[in-house]
């Protein structure tokens, strides 16, 4: 799987993932696992990996999309805002205009009260502009939540695979999970593995490519972190397995 160079001729020299690459990478290893170990669960968990990269795609596209007739409301609504200000302090300076200041803790008072209406029309404005970005950050958030919630998925799949239990010495209980694999076997399952969980931090980093905000950037570095440190786990064990 190779990043995606960006268009030459406008001068961004940035790599950047390929979502089509990264579906056609975890569907190769979906097949891998099939074939080795028809029928299993892991091979299921690959598939709905599979599936939620596929749905990237579309979920991308509309992190990019302008929302027009929400950014058309919100502007609507922020040029009302402004113009209201903008009247009452009008109506205000001719009042002050015409009657003349024979009270200055009058005066006092009603610059304080448009000071507020000012901090007021700045907050309005604030929400006004950003619904757009808080309302698809919201839902980037809930798409990464499931790649955290696979990888953790992918982990209990490996839970009980244990290079210890293939020693001759090891003694089993009532309760001790199968030792169906071999040592070969058993080191391509964790392999597989740490495949997939590598896939699903990739899949997580084409939010941060695409959505510019510094909570879904904190979001994607957390199932990155997660994803490798769950790796490195199993390379642990892969290496328990080397002669």
């Amino acid at each position: 799987m190779s990043p995606q160079p960006m268009d030459p001729a406008s001068g961004d020299k940035t790599l950047a993932l390929d979502p089509d690459r990264i579906v056609e990478t975890i569907e190769r290893l979906r097949r891998r696992i099939e074939e080795r170990f028809p029928g299993s669960s892991l091979a299921r968990v690959c598939g709905i990996l599979g599936d939620i990269a596929e749905r990237t795609k579309a979920r991308l596209d509309w992190v990019e999309r302008p929302n027009l007739w929400l950014r058309t409301a919100s502007g609507l609504m922020a040029i009302l805002l402004v113009l209201g200000v903008a009247t009452g302090a009008w109506a205000l300076i001719k009042a002050i205009m015409a009657t003349g200041v024979d009270d200055p803790l009058a005066l006092v008072q009603a610059l304080e009260s448009a000071i507020q209406e000012i901090v007021f029309v700045t907050v309005a404005l604030a929400f006004f502009l950003t619904i757009e970005n808080r309302l698809k950050r919201t839902r980037a958030l809930k798409f990464i939540r499931e790649l955290r919630a696979l990888a953790h998925l992918v982990d209990m799949h490996q839970l009980t695979k244990d290079p210890h239990r293939l020693s001759a010495s090891s003694s089993d209980t009532t309760s001790s999970p199968l030792r169906e694999l071999t040592p070969h076997e058993l080191g391509r399952y964790l392999d597989y593995c740490s495949e997939m969980l590598s896939l699903a931090g990739k899949v997580a980093a084409l939010y941060a490519e695409r959505f510019n905000d510094a909570v879904i950037l904190q979001a994607v570095d957390e199932v990155e972190d997660l994803t490798t440190g769950l790796g490195e786990k199993m390379w642990q064990k892969i290496t328990m397995l080397e002669p």
